[in-house]
């Protein structure tokens, strides 16, 4: 019994935390958002009016979950470029998008610069996500490159992102304040916050994006799963 009550102690304040999350932050809906896949899990409510078979979608972080790229495939004809560092997304990926062409992966993670990173090991064994920026204080699980968003867009002739999700276990924030320095034209970017983690950290992002010109237009904040979609004014 004593060494549940650390755990349920970490259960509670991450549940307070997040109705606080929650409660904080000023959301202005779209008419035109739609939820694509499941929000519980890897999916998320984004505005359609600017997706279609042209559209530029750059998912960073697939994890073993791709239900919100396939969706959005399926239901806009786009292709979509998913980005994850992690030697066992990569595996799950080439499986589980074997027969769609319109998916491409990429074993890369996106930063605010091109290099090399550092990878450590998640907090329990046997999970998939892993993080540069060493949320749990693990060790160094593998190296991998990494690259900026406007690099990348850069070398396919892109001037533009039409969605972006970043899932990237404490590397979101280094990667919205590139995106947002880069002065690349990204209209929606929808993000998890990686926790645990203070309210007050993520929503002085969520701030940020206020101030560069985006609206959150929508969130799901239960605990270990923070979201919030943004759409630029």
């Amino acid at each position: 019994m004593p060494s549940l009550l650390p755990r349920l102690r970490d259960a509670v304040v991450l549940r307070v935390q997040s109705r606080r999350f929650r409660r904080a932050l000023e959301v202005r809906p779209r008419p035109d958002a739609a939820t694509i896949a499941d929000p519980g899990y890897g999916g998320y409510v984004v505005p359609t009016g600017g997706l279609g078979p042209d559209s530029v979608v750059v998912l960073c972080g697939t994890g073993t979950d791709i239900s919100f790229d396939l969706a959005l495939i399926e239901r806009f004809g786009c292709r979509v470029l998913a980005l994850d560092p992690v030697p066992d997304a990569a595996a799950f990926v080439a499986r589980a998008a074997a027969d769609e062409p319109r998916h491409e992966f990429l074993p890369v993670a996106l930063w605010d610069e091109d290099t090399t990173l550092d990878f450590h090991a998640p907090r329990v064994a046997g999970y998939i996500s892993h993080s540069a920026t060493d949320m749990h204080g693990t060790p160094v699980a593998f190296t991998a490159p990494a690259c900026r968003l406007s690099t990348l867009m850069a070398q396919r002739g892109h001037d533009r992102v039409d969605l972006l999700k970043v899932s990237a276990e404490g590397s979101e924030y280094a990667i919205l304040a590139d995106v947002r320095r880069s002065g690349l034209d990204v209209r929606v970017v929808t993000v998890e916050f990686a926790t645990p983690v203070a309210p007050a950290v993520a929503l002085a992002e969520v701030a940020r994006m206020r101030e560069a010109g985006y609206d959150a237009v929508w969130t799901r904040a239960v605990p270990y799963n923070w979201k919030v979609t943004f759409a630029r004014r």
